[in-house]
């Protein structure tokens, strides 16, 4: 259970540079990083990062259909964690 922790621990980092890239990105009016890529990131299971950070840098907050996508994203980990945490609890 602890490889499952340390694993999203990391690919929220991972996720969190990777939205904070784009949103970097957007202020400089470069090209941006797909939704498609970060919803996959967030698929991973970053998206505990990335609704973070879409307020605390107001990044895509305002961009409702990201905004529903990346929160079913995120209730479906939860479900799964919670359900793994109860499954294989000592």
């Amino acid at each position: 259970m602890n490889y499952l922790f340390v694993y999203l621990f990391l690919i929220n980092i991972a996720s969190g540079i990777i939205f904070w890239w784009d949103k970097r990105k957007a202020i400089q009016s470069k090209k941006r990083i797909k939704e498609r890529t970060l919803h996959f990131y967030e698929l991973l299971g970053g998206a505990f990062s990335i609704l973070f950070l879409m307020y605390q840098i107001r990044h895509k907050n305002q961009k409702k259909g990201y905004f529903l996508i990346t929160y079913g994203i995120a209730l479906a980990w939860m479900g799964l964690v919670s359900f793994l945490v109860f499954k294989f609890k000592p």
